[in-house]
Protein backbone atom coordinates (compact mmCIF):
# COMPACT_ATOMS: atom_id res chain seq x y z
CA UNK A 1 0.00 0.00 0.00
CA UNK A 2 1.31 3.48 -0.39
CA UNK A 3 2.44 5.59 2.16
CA UNK A 4 2.34 9.25 2.59
CA UNK A 5 4.18 11.54 5.08
CA UNK A 6 0.38 13.31 5.71
CA UNK A 7 -2.92 11.64 5.95
CA UNK A 8 -5.67 14.43 6.35
CA UNK A 9 -8.97 14.01 7.58
CA UNK A 10 -11.26 16.81 6.11
CA UNK A 11 -11.08 18.40 3.34
CA UNK A 12 -12.73 22.47 4.55
CA UNK A 13 -10.57 24.88 4.73
CA UNK A 14 -8.23 23.61 7.38
CA UNK A 15 -7.49 20.85 5.68
CA UNK A 16 -7.12 21.73 2.08
CA UNK A 17 -4.94 24.64 2.52
CA UNK A 18 -2.89 22.49 4.84
CA UNK A 19 -3.00 19.65 2.63
CA UNK A 20 -2.01 22.59 -0.38
CA UNK A 21 1.37 23.84 1.72
CA UNK A 22 2.27 20.84 2.22
CA UNK A 23 2.20 19.44 -1.33
CA UNK A 24 3.80 22.62 -2.42
CA UNK A 25 7.01 21.46 0.45
CA UNK A 26 7.40 18.51 -1.20
CA UNK A 27 5.45 15.72 1.28
CA UNK A 28 3.40 13.05 -0.11
CA UNK A 29 -0.21 13.72 0.90
CA UNK A 30 -3.83 12.00 0.66
CA UNK A 31 -6.77 13.86 1.75
CA UNK A 32 -9.96 12.11 3.11
CA UNK A 33 -13.75 13.38 3.50
CA UNK A 34 -16.54 11.23 4.93
CA UNK A 35 -18.56 13.59 2.70
CA UNK A 36 -19.64 12.65 -1.17
CA UNK A 37 -17.84 15.95 -2.18
CA UNK A 38 -14.81 18.29 -1.30
CA UNK A 39 -15.47 21.80 0.94
CA UNK A 40 -16.48 20.76 4.02
CA UNK A 41 -19.20 23.63 4.97
CA UNK A 42 -18.23 26.09 2.42
CA UNK A 43 -19.31 23.48 -0.47
CA UNK A 44 -21.30 25.54 -3.44
CA UNK A 45 -23.34 23.17 -5.85
CA UNK A 46 -24.70 24.44 -9.19
CA UNK A 47 -28.33 24.88 -9.12
CA UNK A 48 -30.01 26.45 -12.19
CA UNK A 49 -26.88 28.97 -12.45
CA UNK A 50 -26.96 29.58 -9.56
CA UNK A 51 -23.78 28.44 -6.72
CA UNK A 52 -25.99 27.63 -3.62
CA UNK A 53 -24.23 27.67 -0.37
CA UNK A 54 -25.51 24.48 0.31
CA UNK A 55 -24.14 24.10 4.35
CA UNK A 56 -25.26 27.92 5.12
CA UNK A 57 -23.98 31.20 4.09
CA UNK A 58 -20.47 31.87 3.47
CA UNK A 59 -18.69 35.31 3.10
CA UNK A 60 -14.79 36.20 2.49
CA UNK A 61 -14.07 38.96 5.08
CA UNK A 62 -10.60 39.43 6.21
CA UNK A 63 -8.31 42.35 7.93
CA UNK A 64 -5.48 39.62 7.23
CA UNK A 65 -3.87 40.47 4.11
CA UNK A 66 -1.31 37.73 3.81
CA UNK A 67 -4.68 35.57 4.58
CA UNK A 68 -6.30 37.71 1.37
CA UNK A 69 -3.64 37.38 -1.22
CA UNK A 70 -3.25 33.36 -0.20
CA UNK A 71 -7.20 32.87 -1.08
CA UNK A 72 -6.94 35.18 -4.54
CA UNK A 73 -3.83 32.81 -5.62
CA UNK A 74 -7.13 30.38 -6.28
CA UNK A 75 -10.04 32.48 -6.65
CA UNK A 76 -10.99 35.71 -8.31
CA UNK A 77 -13.35 37.41 -5.57
CA UNK A 78 -16.33 39.44 -6.56
CA UNK A 79 -17.27 42.31 -4.79
CA UNK A 80 -20.19 41.42 -2.48
CA UNK A 81 -20.68 43.18 0.50
CA UNK A 82 -22.78 41.55 3.46
CA UNK A 83 -25.67 44.08 4.05
CA UNK A 84 -28.35 41.95 6.00
CA UNK A 85 -31.78 42.98 7.00
CA UNK A 86 -33.65 42.00 9.47
CA UNK A 87 -37.54 41.43 9.41
CA UNK A 88 -39.71 41.63 12.61
CA UNK A 89 -43.32 41.00 11.56
CA UNK A 90 -43.23 42.51 8.63
CA UNK A 91 -41.01 45.78 9.57
CA UNK A 92 -37.70 45.81 7.81
CA UNK A 93 -34.35 47.01 9.64
CA UNK A 94 -30.76 47.68 8.57
CA UNK A 95 -28.48 44.90 9.35
CA UNK A 96 -25.75 46.14 10.76
CA UNK A 97 -27.44 48.50 13.45
CA UNK A 98 -27.02 52.44 12.29
CA UNK A 99 -28.30 55.74 11.70
CA UNK A 100 -31.18 53.48 8.78
CA UNK A 101 -31.85 51.00 11.60
CA UNK A 102 -31.65 54.04 14.43
CA UNK A 103 -34.23 56.29 12.33
CA UNK A 104 -36.85 53.35 11.71
CA UNK A 105 -36.88 52.54 15.28
CA UNK A 106 -36.99 55.97 16.76
CA UNK A 107 -37.20 58.48 14.33
CA UNK A 108 -34.09 59.78 15.22
CA UNK A 109 -31.98 61.64 12.63
CA UNK A 110 -29.24 62.63 13.57
CA UNK A 111 -25.71 60.21 15.58
CA UNK A 112 -26.17 62.11 18.21
CA UNK A 113 -29.89 61.88 19.17
CA UNK A 114 -29.47 58.05 18.33
CA UNK A 115 -26.53 58.00 20.87
CA UNK A 116 -28.65 59.73 23.50
CA UNK A 117 -31.55 57.24 23.07
CA UNK A 118 -29.21 54.39 23.18
CA UNK A 119 -27.51 55.76 26.68
CA UNK A 120 -31.19 56.48 27.83
CA UNK A 121 -32.48 53.08 27.61
CA UNK A 122 -28.90 51.76 28.86
CA UNK A 123 -29.40 53.91 31.98
CA UNK A 124 -33.30 52.92 32.74
CA UNK A 125 -32.03 49.35 33.56
CA UNK A 126 -29.06 50.12 35.61
CA UNK A 127 -26.60 47.87 33.60
CA UNK A 128 -23.16 48.88 34.24
CA UNK A 129 -20.95 45.96 33.76
CA UNK A 130 -22.79 43.65 31.54
CA UNK A 131 -22.77 39.85 32.95
CA UNK A 132 -24.33 37.67 29.89
CA UNK A 133 -25.52 38.41 26.21
CA UNK A 134 -29.16 40.52 27.18
CA UNK A 135 -27.21 43.65 29.29
CA UNK A 136 -24.26 42.95 26.91
CA UNK A 137 -26.50 44.07 23.69
CA UNK A 138 -28.76 46.71 25.94
CA UNK A 139 -25.63 48.49 26.75
CA UNK A 140 -24.91 48.29 23.21
CA UNK A 141 -28.36 49.18 21.54
CA UNK A 142 -31.16 49.85 24.19
CA UNK A 143 -33.70 47.94 24.89
CA UNK A 144 -36.01 48.69 21.90
CA UNK A 145 -33.36 47.17 19.46
CA UNK A 146 -32.66 44.14 22.12
CA UNK A 147 -36.57 43.20 21.98
CA UNK A 148 -37.35 43.39 18.47
CA UNK A 149 -33.80 42.62 16.49
CA UNK A 150 -32.09 40.76 18.85
CA UNK A 151 -33.61 38.50 21.48
CA UNK A 152 -35.61 36.42 19.59
CA UNK A 153 -33.28 35.96 16.49
CA UNK A 154 -30.37 35.11 19.35
CA UNK A 155 -32.32 32.58 21.46
CA UNK A 156 -33.69 30.70 17.81
CA UNK A 157 -29.78 30.84 16.98
CA UNK A 158 -29.16 29.23 20.37
CA UNK A 159 -31.25 27.58 22.09
CA UNK A 160 -31.18 29.22 24.94
CA UNK A 161 -32.61 32.70 26.86
CA UNK A 162 -30.18 35.46 26.08
CA UNK A 163 -29.34 35.77 29.95
CA UNK A 164 -28.13 32.46 29.83
CA UNK A 165 -25.65 33.23 26.95
CA UNK A 166 -21.51 34.76 27.63
CA UNK A 167 -21.78 38.17 26.29
CA UNK A 168 -18.96 38.07 23.98
CA UNK A 169 -21.44 36.14 21.50
CA UNK A 170 -22.93 39.78 20.68
CA UNK A 171 -19.78 42.04 21.07
CA UNK A 172 -18.73 41.21 17.61
CA UNK A 173 -21.97 42.99 16.64
CA UNK A 174 -21.21 45.79 14.75
CA UNK A 175 -23.17 49.36 15.92
CA UNK A 176 -22.18 52.21 13.94
CA UNK A 177 -23.89 56.02 14.38
CA UNK A 178 -23.58 56.35 10.32
CA UNK A 179 -25.08 55.18 6.88
CA UNK A 180 -22.73 52.63 5.93
CA UNK A 181 -24.63 49.14 5.18
CA UNK A 182 -21.47 46.75 5.55
CA UNK A 183 -21.91 44.22 8.23
CA UNK A 184 -18.47 43.14 8.50
CA UNK A 185 -15.57 46.05 9.47
CA UNK A 186 -12.97 44.15 6.96
CA UNK A 187 -10.49 45.86 4.56
CA UNK A 188 -11.21 42.55 2.29
CA UNK A 189 -14.63 41.34 1.33
CA UNK A 190 -16.31 39.14 -1.45
CA UNK A 191 -16.99 35.51 -2.64
CA UNK A 192 -15.34 33.25 -4.96
CA UNK A 193 -16.97 33.58 -8.41
CA UNK A 194 -17.70 29.95 -9.73
CA UNK A 195 -18.63 29.38 -5.89
CA UNK A 196 -16.05 27.95 -2.99
CA UNK A 197 -16.03 24.31 -4.53
CA UNK A 198 -14.01 25.31 -7.96
CA UNK A 199 -11.40 27.44 -4.92
CA UNK A 200 -11.15 24.37 -2.98
CA UNK A 201 -10.67 22.25 -5.86
CA UNK A 202 -7.73 24.57 -6.70
CA UNK A 203 -6.61 24.39 -3.90
CA UNK A 204 -6.36 20.33 -3.96
CA UNK A 205 -5.12 20.41 -7.83
CA UNK A 206 -2.64 17.43 -8.11
CA UNK A 207 -3.64 16.07 -4.45
CA UNK A 208 -5.14 12.82 -4.14
CA UNK A 209 -8.59 12.78 -2.74
CA UNK A 210 -10.86 9.85 -1.26
CA UNK A 211 -13.87 10.73 -0.84
CA UNK A 212 -16.82 8.67 1.07
CA UNK A 213 -14.23 7.82 3.66
CA UNK A 214 -15.28 7.49 7.37
CA UNK A 215 -11.93 8.01 9.18
CA UNK A 216 -13.12 7.16 12.55
CA UNK A 217 -14.76 3.87 10.87
CA UNK A 218 -11.78 2.97 9.56
CA UNK A 219 -8.89 4.39 11.61
CA UNK A 220 -6.61 1.71 12.47
CA UNK A 221 -5.87 0.80 8.98
CA UNK A 222 -5.66 4.59 7.68
CA UNK A 223 -3.41 5.68 10.55
CA UNK A 224 -1.12 3.08 9.13
CA UNK A 225 -1.09 5.00 5.83
CA UNK A 226 0.51 7.97 6.97
CA UNK A 227 3.39 9.15 9.43
CA UNK A 228 1.13 12.34 10.67
CA UNK A 229 -2.48 12.88 10.74
CA UNK A 230 -4.12 16.45 10.96
CA UNK A 231 -7.64 15.35 12.35
CA UNK A 232 -10.59 18.78 11.45
CA UNK A 233 -13.89 16.47 12.55
CA UNK A 234 -15.04 16.88 15.95
CA UNK A 235 -12.41 16.48 18.85
CA UNK A 236 -14.84 14.71 21.11
CA UNK A 237 -15.78 12.06 18.52
CA UNK A 238 -12.34 11.34 18.13
CA UNK A 239 -12.16 10.10 21.36
CA UNK A 240 -15.63 8.33 21.25
CA UNK A 241 -17.39 10.80 23.35
CA UNK A 242 -15.71 9.34 26.75
CA UNK A 243 -16.15 12.27 28.58
CA UNK A 244 -19.72 13.57 27.33
CA UNK A 245 -20.47 14.77 24.63
CA UNK A 246 -19.20 18.89 23.47
CA UNK A 247 -22.53 21.20 22.99
CA UNK A 248 -23.13 22.31 19.49
CA UNK A 249 -25.80 24.17 17.69
CA UNK A 250 -26.83 22.74 14.09
CA UNK A 251 -28.58 23.72 11.11
CA UNK A 252 -31.39 22.36 9.01
CA UNK A 253 -31.54 23.48 5.94
CA UNK A 254 -34.92 23.86 3.28
CA UNK A 255 -33.78 24.95 -0.12
CA UNK A 256 -35.88 25.58 -3.11
CA UNK A 257 -36.02 26.75 -6.74
CA UNK A 258 -38.26 28.95 -7.03
CA UNK A 259 -40.17 30.30 -10.81
CA UNK A 260 -39.30 33.72 -10.18
CA UNK A 261 -36.29 36.12 -10.76
CA UNK A 262 -36.38 37.69 -7.26
CA UNK A 263 -37.40 36.38 -4.29
CA UNK A 264 -36.31 39.67 -1.59
CA UNK A 265 -33.84 41.37 -3.32
CA UNK A 266 -31.26 40.59 -0.61
CA UNK A 267 -28.70 37.62 0.18
CA UNK A 268 -29.60 37.32 3.42
CA UNK A 269 -32.78 38.60 5.23
CA UNK A 270 -33.14 37.59 9.47
CA UNK A 271 -36.09 37.01 10.99
CA UNK A 272 -35.82 38.28 13.89
CA UNK A 273 -39.10 37.23 15.61
CA UNK A 274 -39.44 34.66 18.15
CA UNK A 275 -42.72 33.50 16.32
CA UNK A 276 -41.37 32.83 12.69
CA UNK A 277 -39.59 29.01 12.56
CA UNK A 278 -36.37 29.89 10.63
CA UNK A 279 -33.50 32.05 12.13
CA UNK A 280 -32.92 33.39 8.16
CA UNK A 281 -33.87 33.08 4.17
CA UNK A 282 -30.60 33.05 2.09
CA UNK A 283 -31.49 33.85 -1.75
CA UNK A 284 -27.81 32.42 -3.29
CA UNK A 285 -28.19 34.39 -6.28
CA UNK A 286 -27.29 37.37 -4.61
CA UNK A 287 -23.82 36.51 -3.39
CA UNK A 288 -23.10 36.58 -7.27
CA UNK A 289 -25.50 39.83 -8.42
CA UNK A 290 -27.73 37.31 -10.07
CA UNK A 291 -26.15 37.01 -13.08
CA UNK A 292 -24.90 34.31 -14.86
CA UNK A 293 -21.88 34.58 -17.35
CA UNK A 294 -22.96 35.68 -20.14
CA UNK A 295 -24.79 38.62 -17.85
CA UNK A 296 -28.28 37.47 -19.17
CA UNK A 297 -30.78 37.87 -15.71
CA UNK A 298 -31.47 34.77 -14.19
CA UNK A 299 -35.29 33.75 -14.74
CA UNK A 300 -35.21 31.64 -11.51
CA UNK A 301 -33.76 32.25 -8.26
CA UNK A 302 -33.05 29.55 -5.06
CA UNK A 303 -33.90 30.56 -1.36
CA UNK A 304 -32.67 28.44 1.84
CA UNK A 305 -34.92 28.67 5.21
CA UNK A 306 -32.53 27.99 7.94
CA UNK A 307 -33.26 26.39 11.12
CA UNK A 308 -31.42 26.05 14.27
CA UNK A 309 -31.64 23.50 16.45
CA UNK A 310 -29.61 21.39 19.28
CA UNK A 311 -26.97 19.42 17.90
CA UNK A 312 -27.42 15.61 19.18
CA UNK A 313 -24.47 12.66 18.48
CA UNK A 314 -25.25 11.68 14.14
CA UNK A 315 -26.33 15.46 13.19
CA UNK A 316 -24.18 17.72 11.75
CA UNK A 317 -22.49 19.97 14.32
CA UNK A 318 -21.85 23.36 13.11
CA UNK A 319 -21.55 25.98 15.86
CA UNK A 320 -19.63 24.88 18.82
CA UNK A 321 -21.35 26.35 21.91
CA UNK A 322 -18.52 27.92 24.29
CA UNK A 323 -20.19 28.72 27.10
CA UNK A 324 -18.16 28.11 30.41
CA UNK A 325 -19.05 24.19 30.74
CA UNK A 326 -18.31 23.15 27.48
CA UNK A 327 -15.02 25.25 27.75
CA UNK A 328 -14.17 23.08 31.08
CA UNK A 329 -14.91 19.81 28.80
CA UNK A 330 -13.02 20.93 25.63
CA UNK A 331 -9.72 21.67 27.73
CA UNK A 332 -9.88 18.00 29.21
CA UNK A 333 -10.11 16.68 25.63
CA UNK A 334 -7.34 18.89 24.78
CA UNK A 335 -5.18 17.47 27.17
CA UNK A 336 -6.30 14.16 25.78
CA UNK A 337 -5.20 15.42 22.24
CA UNK A 338 -1.99 16.78 23.53
CA UNK A 339 -0.97 13.24 23.89
CA UNK A 340 -1.35 11.97 20.80
CA UNK A 341 1.72 11.89 19.02
CA UNK A 342 0.57 10.93 15.60
CA UNK A 343 -2.57 13.14 15.65
CA UNK A 344 -2.86 16.91 14.97
CA UNK A 345 -5.76 18.68 15.57
CA UNK A 346 -7.09 21.26 13.75
CA UNK A 347 -10.04 23.84 12.47
CA UNK A 348 -13.39 24.77 13.68
CA UNK A 349 -14.16 21.29 15.21
CA UNK A 350 -10.79 19.76 15.91
CA UNK A 351 -9.95 22.54 18.59
CA UNK A 352 -13.79 23.06 19.07
CA UNK A 353 -13.80 27.15 18.23
CA UNK A 354 -15.82 29.19 16.53
CA UNK A 355 -13.61 30.42 13.77
CA UNK A 356 -14.18 32.80 10.68
CA UNK A 357 -13.06 31.32 7.64
CA UNK A 358 -10.13 33.60 7.51
CA UNK A 359 -8.94 32.87 10.94
CA UNK A 360 -9.11 29.02 9.62
CA UNK A 361 -7.03 29.66 6.69
CA UNK A 362 -4.59 31.68 8.91
CA UNK A 363 -4.33 29.00 11.78
CA UNK A 364 -3.81 25.90 8.63
CA UNK A 365 -1.13 28.20 7.27
CA UNK A 366 0.58 29.06 11.07
CA UNK A 367 0.61 25.17 11.43
CA UNK A 368 1.92 24.88 8.25
CA UNK A 369 4.83 27.26 8.20
CA UNK A 370 6.08 25.55 12.10
CA UNK A 371 6.09 22.04 9.81
CA UNK A 372 7.92 22.69 6.66
CA UNK A 373 9.68 26.29 7.71
CA UNK A 374 13.40 24.47 6.88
Amino acid sequence: MKHYDYLIVGSGLFGSVFAHEAKWAGRSVLVIDKRPQIGGNVYTVDIEGIHVHKYGAHIFHTNLKHVWDYVNQFAVFNRFTNSPVANYHGELYSLPFNMYTFNKMWGVVTPEEAAAKIEEQRKATGITNPKNLEEQAISLVGTDIYEKLIKGYTEKQWGRPCTELPAFIIKRLPVRLTFDNNYFNALYQGIPVGGYTKMVENMLDGIEVQLNCDYLEHKEELDRLADKVIYTGPIDAYFHYDLGPLEYRSVRFETEVLDKPNFQGNAAVNYTDRETPWTRIIEHKWFEFGKDEQGNDLPKTVISREYSSEWKVGDEPYYPVNDEKNGILYKKYKALADKEEKVIFGGRLGEYKYYDMDAVIDSALRLAGKRFEN
